[in-house]
Parts: structure tokens; C-alpha cells; sequence
């Protein structure tokens, strides 16, 4: 009876190894997602801010995850740099 070439001692880590590769270079990049509460914090103003900010102006991009409402990362910082003042 043949032995199966996939179970010798070695081969598994490889076999692992080569499946983690090929898992990297097949991923991707989830932006980070912040809640409500959390962007009200970075931000400085109250949760009900953002409410009135998604129902009227829009300043701000926001993610529907479900029921839920979430914001990026990079959206955040990209309104705090657009937000910045000149020098008077």
C-alpha cells in the first residue's frame, strides 16, 4: 500500500506555509470601520451631531452595515484635514 506523499513529516508545515502565501496575496484590505460613539469622540461633538450630520448635510461618509452605522477611518481623518484653518 502506497503512502500518501502529504503525510510525511514536513510536508503539512509546507503544505500550511504555501496556503498562508497564497491567502495574502488573495486578501483584501478592510478599511478600519469606527462606530458612532467613537467618531463623536475623535471628533469632539456628541453622537446626535453625526445623526443630524447624515440626515442633513452629509459632511462626513458613513457604511450601513447592516442596521448598523459605521464610519471610516480615512473618511474621518480626510474631514479633519479638509476642516483645518489658515493661519490668520
Amino acid at each position: 500500500m502506497a503512502i500518501d506523499q502529504t503525510h510525511k513529516p514536513g510536508t503539512f508545515s509546507a503544505a500550511i506555509l504555501a496556503a498562508q502565501n497564497d491567502l495574502a496575496q488573495n486578501t483584501v484590505p478592510v478599511p478600519l470601520l469606527l462606530t458612532q460613539e467613537r467618531t463623536a469622540a475623535i471628533l469632539g461633538v456628541s453622537p446626535k451631531w453625526l445623526e443630524r450630520d447624515r440626515w442633513i448635510e452629509r459632511k462626513i461618509p458613513f457604511v450601513k452595515v447592516g442596521r448598523l452605522v459605521r464610519y471610516r477611518a480615512a473618511d474621518v481623518a480626510a474631514y479633519i484635514e479638509a476642516s483645518v484653518q489658515g493661519a490668520a
